[in-house]
């Protein structure tokens, strides 16, 4: 595994080969959020602080932009879907730093925009660009049924326009759901591994697909563990942010950097004394 602490002249270059997806089961998903729970509770304080920094962070940005004029509100959320991959890789670095037993520091959370944040913008922007062409899509979809019921005649148009706009309506979830399975191992792969952005996109839409069941159970634990924590007055966000970091790491641990058996150290023989 490459050194997470890279610049982004070396981030920007194609891994070969690059990670191919493992495969992984349904039970994985609960050992993941498990693991994500361990990584809590080796430093609580400072995963509360650093989880603070980060709503602090994610705050102070969407008031800057809102205050821009006329277009402020409309352009708020796109800049925090923007930078958001560049706060993930933040704490995903900072579980890491765990993991290798370094100390975890709230200055983890800015460590992906000081070494990647090239990369990791354009994933966010790509991310953005998705979601707009997922909706682009959606909506021609469903203008479509106005159109055929123009065309048609409002009688013999009723049923051709009501199951599109069913389709419509689905159309739209299903897109959103492969666009976040996209953005799902995006950081880890191009903060830990160096993988190009749109090949990290690339890479987690088939790690996720190839590992359909896994991640279907994994978005159902995840969305119960959201309302568990919005209650009372949503402080389980405090834990369950580090939680998803640690989580997320154990995830890309398994499916793109499984550890390789170490051999067992040789015991010492009956003959065999220790080194003066």
């Amino acid at each position: 595994m490459n050194d997470p602490h890279t610049t982004d002249h070396g981030a920007s270059h194609r891994r070969h080969p690059l990670p191919p997806p493992g495969h992984v089961t349904p039970a994985d998903t609960l050992r993941w959020i498990a693991a994500g729970w361990k990584t809590f509770i080796v430093n609580p304080g400072t995963w509360v602080i650093l989880t603070l920094a980060l709503i602090a962070v994610l705050f102070a940005l969407a008031a800057a932009v809102g205050f821009i004029p006329t277009f402020g509100p409309l352009l708020a959320p796109l800049v925090l879907q923007l930078v958001f991959p560049m706060l993930v890789a933040g704490m995903v670095t900072g579980v890491h730093a765990q993991h290798q037993g370094e100390p975890l520091r709230v200055a983890h959370l800015f460590e992906g925009a000081r070494r990647h944040s090239g990369n990791l913008l354009m994933v966010g922007f790509f991310y953005v660009l998705g979601g707009l062409a997922a909706a682009l899509v959606a909506v021609l979809v469903g203008s479509s049924a106005a159109v055929t019921g123009m065309l048609v005649g409002l009688l013999g148009s009723i049923g051709l326009a009501s199951g599109v706009a069913l389709l419509s309506a689905a159309l739209w979830p299903v897109l959103l759901i492969l666009l976040l399975m996209a953005l799902w191992f995006a950081p880890p792969l191009v903060v830990l591994q160096n993988v190009s952005p749109l090949d990290a996109m690339r890479l987690s839409l088939r790690a996720c697909v190839s590992n359909l069941a896994s991640f279907i159970v994994l978005g159902f634990v995840l969305y119960l563990l959201t309302w568990i924590a919005m209650l009372p007055f949503a402080l389980g966000v405090l834990v369950l942010v580090p939680v998803l970091a640690g989580a997320l790491y154990a995830a890309w641990q398994d499916t793109f950097a499984p550890h390789a058996p170490q051999p067992t150290p040789a015991l010492p023989g009956p003959t065999d004394t220790p080194a003066e």
